[in-house]
């Protein structure tokens, strides 16, 4: 029996060949460089303080620098598209927050395709937000802010860390339960609203546990409630009521943290960096700096973060939509 063997055949698989042995190469070396992490944030809120937590954690896991880059503006907007035109190599990372999940509801167009042009990572974890006060504020309760907001419609302003964030939409949904009307009063940033919250500024916010615990437990500020349905866990936030128990009913609202790399990445690198990621939230350096601030280790599979953003999506388009919530 004769065989023939079509050199044409071999010649056109060769560059396919290659492409797939290059791309094995690539993904087993990774990483053989400083990894990028974008804070689409301003320095010094919670998003910031897990990011860094988390990097130095990851470094320790994948024996490379991890580099955090702060991007600040557009509701998150400026920093996830830095992470959306990068490279699909494992080296761009962004912690997304809340606002990922909200801004195709809340911005008429985006600059990236929410859809196409990212690759869940990670869920890093999930904690309550805040309701905090200057320690010169005369709400010295919940119960003493929720009488003067009630009865003063329009004077009491809130801060958040940029429209469309976790503060922004806790603020919007009491808004909406307790029947009293805040103003809001958006930032580039927690750390620049935490800041005017401490001095008098502004009158209140619904800030991200991890953002404040430091400055809570410092006497900085006044914790009047948390917005999760029951108490948190955390030491510093046991005695501290829900706004349910505050008489609000329904009422329920918080932040989570996770971690997109760009579309295209290698599956085989977004493994590698998932299993990283796991095993950095269970450090001890990591859970004793987020835990004792409220923080829920809450992780799984690349699958499982994705499906947790949708449902996200479809959770806060609603009040987006009844509230008439718009960019500013």
């Amino acid at each position: 029996m004769t065989y023939f063997f079509n050199f044409n055949v071999l010649r056109n698989c060769i560059p396919i060949i290659c492409l797939v042995l290059t791309s094995f190469s690539v993904s087993a070396a990774y990483p053989d460089k400083p990894i990028k992490l974008i804070v689409p944030f301003a320095p010094g809120g919670g998003t910031d303080l897990v990011a860094r937590t988390i990097g130095q954690s990851i470094s320790d896991e994948l024996h490379q620098p991890v580099i955090v880059d702060n991007k600040p503006g557009g509701s998150t907007v400026i920093g996830t598209d830095a992470l959306a035109k990068s490279a699909p190599d494992g080296y761009s990372l962004v912690v997304a927050t809340l606002a990922h999940a909200v801004n195709p509801s809340l911005k008429a167009k985006l600059p990236y395709n929410q859809e196409k042009d990212f690759a869940p990572v990670c869920l890093i974890g999930i904690s309550p937000n805040v309701l905090v006060v200057s320690v010169n504020s005369p709400f010295k309760s919940f119960q003493d802010f929720l009488t003067a907001a009630r009865a003063n419609p329009g004077k009491i302003s809130y801060a958040s860390q940029g429209s469309g964030t976790s503060a922004h939409l806790a603020g919007e949904l009491f808004n909406s339960l307790a029947s009293v009307s805040l103003v809001h009063i958006p930032y580039k940033g927690a750390g620049p609203a935490l800041t005017d919250v401490m001095g008098g500024q502004v009158d209140v916010m619904f800030a991200t546990a991890s953002a404040v615990g430091s400055l809570i437990e410092s006497g900085k500020l006044r914790a009047l409630a948390v917005t999760t349905p029951v108490r948190s866990s955390a030491p510093l936030l046991a005695k501290t009521p829900t706004i349910t128990e505050g008489g609000v009913p329904g009422y329920s609202a918080g932040s989570w943290y996770g971690i997109f790399a760009p579309a295209g990445t290698p599956r085989e690198i977004i493994n590698k960096l998932n299993i990283a990621i796991k095993n950095s939230v269970q450090s001890p350096v990591f859970k004793s700096r987020v835990e004792s601030e409220g923080l829920v280790i809450k992780t799984g599979s690349p699958e499982d973060f994705g499906k947790f953003v949708k449902s996200e999506e479809t959770r806060w388009r609603a009040l987006i939509k009844s509230a008439n919530i718009t960019e500013d």
